[in-house]
């Protein structure tokens, strides 16, 4: 374990804690929840690599060093980490305009910056980032995957792909002539089997309840437990192999899997590199922190498991991300669907993942031949189904319902990921969301007049008086100018919860104003935080006792 300094977080992997009390029963259901969470992790992991412009072994051994490492060392009993589909937007725009090699690089010090995120304790911060904005770049990243699946789902003779909305839409358009109906028919059938595979053997289905009492198919309903993906994955894979579908498959366009482990390579690094791609770096930083942490509250609803600890969390996917570029893997987070997998399959404890990581290397080592058969249209139909299941799309229908920052948030956001780029949309949201929240806090502050007794005008002040309300406190100046000479202005603070410098600023200008008309200023009912910073600017001596 790291050394224990104050007010830095310590190194303890939940790990160890759960395997307090750990029992033969708890090791039967992790092993049965992580082979499980193992098998639907194959094609997704697959497919996330082929989306992001990489080789599909990259995708795997992602899932199984990442997924691993994120398990053994993370701060969530039964959360799964691995490449997620929120990173094939970034990836690709990052391979395209930097290339492999700095994307390894990127990954890497992205990976550095996540521990020193969870190591200070900043893991809470990620919490602060509005849901609207949130929100605003899923379901954008959501459209971007859809789109880049199209030309693997329509078959289409494209040699690259643009990482640009509109030129990808150009080059879909221009390349229409090749469509191919093979291609788009196991696309489209891939899709319609993971739609109703889960709600064909739902406990209320008709279809399930027809099987009842039936020995006959016994088998048939031992699938019901095998993962869509999978049954998706080698039903069309077998078909277009028996059929000689002419369609592209892994084998055509990158000559299959290697069934052998990955070699450790050393990234060319180099500190005038490292300056160049601050911006990627800190994309995949900021966008693996928010996944995993979203992902972890998840887990956090669905199980009965000790809350998660975010800065352990952040640690260890600083750690995952900061190995795998060594391996020519992909950047990592945690992946929410295979986590509810994962919970739903009855994991409890890291275990799980361990046993996860260690099942798809099996399959890896000794299924990697196979892989070369299966066709690229079926993968992009995993992830539309995936990019659906991604967007809350819902969300868009209630936007009548909420106010007008919220609205202006999440669209803006949406629409800056589709068309622009998803580090400057979180930029945009971040600061939109600053900006209306200021101005809602502008709007809550008041300063009311209370009518002039004895040569004297109260005012009652009410909220935070900060730098986005000092405007109303011009307004009391005006009164004072337009008043006689000598008046005596009362503020009454019992309502005022707070004041910065700013504010306290603007009060001070408001004494100025009072002194060269030969008035006094006085304030009353300070509550503790106004009352100090008062005091310790020297600002209470220049006030006027109340009499």
């Amino acid at each position: 374990m790291l050394p224990r300094i104050p007010h830095l977080a310590p190194f303890r992997p939940r790990l160890l804690q759960d395997l307090q009390g750990y029992n033969t029963e708890r090791l039967i259901k992790d092993a049965g929840a992580g082979a499980t969470v193992g098998i639907v992790a194959l094609p997704l992991a697959m497919a996330f690599a082929i989306a992001s412009g990489l080789e599909p072994a990259a995708g795997l051994w992602t899932a199984i060093i990442a997924g691993l490492l994120i398990s053994l060392l993370g701060g969530t009993s039964v959360q799964i980490g691995g490449p997620a589909g929120a990173f094939i937007v970034i990836v690709y725009g990052i391979v395209e305009r930097y290339g492999l090699a700095n994307l390894l690089i990127s990954t890497l010090c992205a990976g550095v910056l996540l521990f020193l995120l969870g190591w200070f304790r900043l893991g809470t911060l990620v919490r602060y980032v509005p849901v609207s904005v949130v929100i605003g770049f899923t379901n954008g990243i959501a459209v971007l995957i859809g789109l880049s699946q199209l030309r693997d789902a329509f078959g289409l003779q494209v040699d690259k792909m643009p990482a640009d909305f509109f030129q990808q839409i150009a080059t879909i358009s221009r390349h229409l002539d090749s469509f191919n109906p093979w291609a788009f028919a196991l696309a489209a059938t891939c899709v319609l089997g993971l739609f109703l595979w889960p709600r064909l053997w739902a406990a209320d289905s008709g279809f399930r309840q027809k099987l009842e009492g039936i020995e006959t198919v016994s088998a048939l309903k031992a699938t019901s437990r095998v993962p869509a993906p999978i049954i998706a994955l080698v039903s069309l894979s077998v078909l277009a192999w028996a059929l000689e579908l002419p369609v592209e498959t892994i084998g055509s366009r990158f000559g299959g899997i290697p069934q052998s482990l990955p070699s450790f390579n050393w990234p060319a690094f180099s500190w005038e590199t490292v300056k160049q791609l601050v911006v990627p770096t800190l994309t995949i930083a900021l966008l693996g922190a928010i996944e995993s942490l979203l992902c972890a509250r998840v887990a956090d609803q669905l199980s009965d498991r000790p809350k998660h600890d975010p800065n352990q969390e952040l640690m260890a996917q600083g750690i995952a991300n900061a190995v795998v570029p060594f391996f020519g893997g992909m950047p990592a987070t945690g992946t929410i669907a295979r986590t509810v997998t994962n919970i739903r399959a009855g994991a409890t404890s890291p275990v799980a993942g361990i046993v996860h990581a260690l099942t798809l290397m099996a399959v890896v080592l000794l299924a990697a031949p196979l892989a070369k058969h299966i066709p690229l249209a079926v993968l992009a139909g995993v992830l539309l189904f995936v990019a659906w299941n991604m967007g809350e799309w819902r969300e868009f229908a209630r936007l009548r319902q909420f106010s007008n920052h919220y609205r202006i948030m999440l669209l803006s956001t949406f629409f800056v990921t589709v068309v622009f780029d998803l580090t400057v949309a979180v930029e945009l949201g971040l600061v939109l969301a600053v900006v209306l929240f200021v101005r809602r806090q502008s709007e809550i502050f008041r300063a009311e007049p209370r009518g002039d007794t004895d040569g004297r005008m109260h005012y009652q002040l009410y909220g935070s008086l900060f730098f986005g309300a000092v405007t109303k406190i011009d307004r009391i100046v005006d009164a004072v100018e337009r008043a006689p000479q000598g008046v005596h202005v009362v503020l009454d603070a019992s309502q005022l919860i707070s004041l910065d410098t700013t504010g306290l600023d603007a009060l001070e200008q408001l004494h100025k104003s009072l002194e060269k008309r030969g008035g006094r200023l006085s304030i009353t009912g300070l509550n503790e935080q106004p009352r100090s910073l008062i005091e310790r600017s020297g600002f209470a001596a220049k006030l006027h006792p109340v009499e």
